[in-house]
């Protein structure tokens, strides 16, 4: 087991070997959302607490123990975009909530992929807070490339986001937090709750050191991160690696 310590915290590069080693075994290039979660809690990148659920019964059951409200997506490794498939339901406030909402996500991706393509559903807790958007891609002369910036209209529309190559240090990250037009929201403007910009610098070093140590890892999609103060949670996890060959 290759373990190793980034800003404090335990690295467990062994087990996103692991990981890594079961997508391509599978054939697949696409890493499913539970094993992006569980490779990215590896080295200490905090996600929202789920539970992976082959079926409806085993949703009902994390549920229960999870706590309400809570949001379902489809699992897939044809499901790229989940939201587009009709695969997310969020918001659900009961267990009869919670069975509808896995009725309808599993007819709506099965109408746009193969059936048995589909592995479950993912029931999470929701969170609150800041939308950050994480990004990373591989670069072919310079290698992995960190990007940092609001999520939501921030992002897609007014495309205001920040770029350091990976590994990051603690200073780099901290810059990509402060270089952003929307910068001042982050810090509290008008009242709002400032984010603990150490932590949120923390999550960037600890990915920038994931994504520069695996650079089978093509693309890297964590949107949206929420950050409620000192709280930070990855919501949605999407990683690409390397075709098979």
């Amino acid at each position: 087991m290759v373990v190793y310590a980034i800003n404090r915290l335990e690295v467990n590069a062994s087990a996103v070997a692991q990981v890594l080693a079961n997508v391509r075994a599978d054939r697949r290039t696409f890493v499913l959302e539970p094993e992006a979660k569980e490779a990215l809690r590896a080295y200490g990148v905090p996600t929202v607490q789920g539970r992976f659920c082959p079926t409806l019964d085993d949703a009902v059951i994390a549920a229960g123990e999870l706590g309400y409200p809570l949001a379902i997506k489809i699992v897939s490794p044809l499901a790229l975009h989940k939201s587009e498939l009709g695969g997310v339901k969020l918001g659900i406030a009961s267990e009869k909530a919670l069975q509808e909402a896995y009725i309808a996500i599993m007819a709506a991706a099965g109408r746009a992929i193969p059936a048995d393509s589909i592995r479950g559903v993912l029931v999470e807790r929701m969170a609150q807070g800041h939308e950050i958007i994480i990004g990373a891609t591989h670069d072919p002369q310079f290698g992995p490339l960190m990007m940092f910036g609001l999520g939501g209209i921030f992002v897609e529309v007014l495309k205001d986001v920040s770029y350091r190559l990976a590994p990051l240090s603690a200073w780099d990250a901290q810059d990509m937090i402060r270089d952003i037009k929307a910068y001042p929201l982050l810090a509290g403007a008008r009242g709002g709750r400032p984010v603990d910009e150490e932590a949120l610098a923390n999550v960037l070093v600890s990915v920038s050191h994931l994504v520069d140590d695996f650079r089978e890892i093509k693309e890297l999609d964590l949107n949206p991160v929420f950050v409620d103060g000192g709280l930070i949670a990855v919501a949605d996890a999407r990683i690409i690696i390397e075709g098979v060959t």
